[in-house]
């Protein structure tokens, strides 16, 4: 009989998930899958490797800070470094107009491609060498399935959960959520339970509960035959997702978490089928939350591609319109925050979610030219920390070589920032005062003079 480590090393071989002596930051609720993988992993079962956890506390269950103690508990004791956070996803959800599940998923992978990041700079590997490793298994696999087929869905989103995505790894895909906790069971080890997983007015826990069982009854192989559909599917997805996505780099412009621009005249010259197909790769890169937008949206959407008036509301706070002779995907709350507010060390970075990210880096002597996007103040005028956020109503700033102040709003209209663009425009403020409109004009205020002991330079990169 195969054991459960032996099928999660054949999967990590076939699809190549993790190379020999990779990095691997696990995400670990203290569910029994995620506690199968974190002893698969330490134990080096899957070979030699540094291994971290991150747990992420939602804030949404009672039992959450007990889930928390007993990671802690278990990476302690398996000698394994871990990072905790906690975030409100129900107060996040609320804020993005997404469902709660949803929500704590992108706040999940969020949360992992960061601390990725941070581990890589630690330990001086490279950010691309490392994997994130989830435990979703072939039971989250067939629900997904389910879940989608109900609701929705083409090929690629009826091939359910992958192997692989980006720096995502999943090691126990083939194996099922009973063998795990079998395998578990034998060795001693506990894990915690998450009532919700009963709870069957969920979607997901009526199709655990109440569809799988009846599609076993019918079928005791159904397990094994549907996984081989889902293969199938997601290959012959693979190749004409690849196609659509080099359509999406060339008809169209994308700026991630800001808009995507389609060229209605290339877009034309596409069949229908891969329209379509392309419309969801550019969703992909440039709104990733907005990858699991249903059949109909993406149907409106490919409907939109002709010349003439066109407007689309979609979920996930996201809009789309025709203009003039391109078809327009963008945020759909022109006064919504997209920057995260954030604080900005000197020196240092500021993450501010969607429109990127803030550097503040000490300049040298005579290096005062300055663009759109960076510029040079004077550290010493400042009074205090600097904080990035987003343009609020009535602020007013003395623009550099300007007499008197003039508002924000102004600014961004002279600079011809279309009204649908300014909620992402950085605002780089020291206390209640104005030092630069990131991408437009910094404050007179703060400019660079011939006795300026401490010039900084400021940059605004857009992801």
């Amino acid at each position: 009989m195969t054991t459960l480590p032996e099928i999660a090393r054949a999967t990590i071989e076939r699809n190549g998930l993790l190379s020999e002596g990779c990095a691997v930051l696990a995400m670990v609720s203290g569910g029994a899958d995620s506690v199968a993988l974190l002893h698969l992993l330490a134990t080096g079962e899957f070979g030699p490797r540094p291994v971290r956890v991150l747990h992420v506390n939602h804030m949404l269950r009672d039992e959450a800070p007990a889930d928390e103690a007993f990671v802690r508990d278990l990476s302690e004791r398996l000698g394994v470094s871990a990072r905790f956070a906690r975030f409100d996803v129900a107060a996040y959800a609320e804020s993005e107009r997404l469902n709660v599940e949803d929500a704590g998923r992108r706040i999940r992978y969020r949360f992992a491609e960061e601390e990725l990041d941070a581990w890589a700079a630690e330990e001086g590997f490279r950010p691309s060498s490392g994997r994130i490793a989830t435990a979703h298994t072939l039971d989250d696999r067939i629900e997904t399935f389910f879940a989608r087929s109900i609701f929705g869905g083409g090929a690629g989103a009826l091939g359910s959960i992958a192997a692989t995505r980006g720096r995502v790894v999943r090691p126990l895909i083939r194996c099922g959520r009973e063998d795990v906790r079998s395998w578990l069971a034998e060795r001693g080890e506990s894990w915690r339970e998450d009532e919700s997983n009963t709870d069957t007015s969920r979607t997901r826990a009526y199709i655990r509960h109440e569809l799988v069982p009846v599609a076993a009854q019918l079928n005791p192989g159904f397990r094994v035959n549907l996984e081989r559909t889902m293969d199938l599917l997601a290959a012959d997805d693979a190749l004409l997702a690849s196609m659509a996505d080099a359509f999406a780099r060339d008809f169209a412009e994308i700026e991630p978490g800001v808009e995507i621009a389609f060229s209605r005249e290339w877009m034309a010259s596409l069949e229908r089928t891969m329209a379509r197909r392309t419309v969801r790769s550019a969703l992909a890169r440039a709104f990733p939350e907005a990858s699991r937008l249903d059949a109909e949206h993406v149907e409106r959407l490919v409907d939109g591609l002709v010349p003439g008036e066109f407007a689309h509301d979609l979920p996930f706070g996201l809009k789309a319109f025709g203009e003039y002779d391109k078809m327009v995907i963008s945020r759909s709350d022109a006064k919504g925050m997209v920057v995260a507010p954030a604080l900005l060390p000197l020196p240092g970075t500021a993450d501010i979610g969607d429109a990127g990210s803030v550097h503040a880096a000490f300049a040298g002597a005579g290096d005062v030219a300055g663009t759109p996007h960076s510029v040079v103040i004077d550290a010493d005028a400042l009074s205090g920390e600097l904080v990035v956020d987003a343009v609020r109503a009535g602020d007013r700033m003395r623009p550099l070589g300007m007499e008197g102040t003039r508002k924000l709003s102004d600014l961004l209209v002279d600079a011809k920032v279309p009204k649908r663009e300014r909620s992402s425009i950085p605002v780089v403020r020291d206390g209640s005062a104005i030092v630069w409109l990131a991408g437009v004009r910094m404050s007179d205020d703060y400019r660079v003079r011939p006795k300026t002991k401490r010039p900084v330079r400021l940059t605004w990169e857009r992801d």
